[in-house]
């Protein structure tokens, strides 16, 4: 056997060792380090983040950052890059970051990363970068418990009306701000 295959062989099992075992701020930070990742002093890890497998030299984490569970961290999509999360920053559960062949990502000092927010650019230090607001798009006429088929759930559906409800006139629109919702008008939730 290779050198590079035993190295990739023992990167993998500590890659796995490191996402399910106890020791959020000791064992997982240690692992990853066994692994290659340059990781700073006072660094969280949670549960089951996934920490670039195939490149862990790629990824740079400074002093007090905190990774929260189940993050993705990516350095290398189409070839391998270098992702750089500096000091103090938080990405939140869920959270997927990825770079590509040749660029370097920073997620800069102080930076707030929401949960299952996907960054593939630069993050700004102090930037808070919040999750997506979950939005309803349409009305289940059939629950999807009760569906006897997708095809029967999907027909079930009703669009929900995202256009601006029209004023009855122009002109009063113009000059006045409705506070509650006219008669006949509703307001989503």
């Amino acid at each position: 056997m290779s050198a590079s295959l035993l190295r990739r062989i023992s990167n993998r099992v500590l890659h796995v060792l490191a996402r399910f075992s106890p020791g959020c701020t000791t064992l997982r930070p240690f692992l990853h380090r066994l692994r290659g990742v340059n990781i700073g002093k006072d660094v969280f890890i949670g549960d089951d983040v996934y920490l670039e497998n195939e490149h862990p030299s790629a990824v740079e984490i400074q002093d007090g950052v905190h990774i929260s569970l189940r993050a993705i961290i990516l350095a290398h999509t189409r070839g391998a890059g270098k992702l750089v999360i500096e000091k103090d920053a938080f990405i939140g559960p869920n959270a997927v970051i990825a770079t590509s062949g040749n660029r370097t990502l920073r997620i800069g000092e102080g930076a707030v990363i929401g949960a299952g927010v996907v960054i593939g650019k630069d993050v700004p230090a102090k930037a808070f970068v919040p999750s997506p607001a979950a939005l309803p798009v349409a009305s289940a006429l059939v629950p999807l418990t009760r569906a006897e088929t997708m095809e029967a759930f999907l027909v079930g559906l009703v669009p929900l009306d995202r256009k601006p409800k029209a004023t009855k006139s122009a002109a009063a629109g113009a000059t006045a701000t409705p506070t509650s919702p006219s008669e006949g008008e509703t307001r989503d939730a």
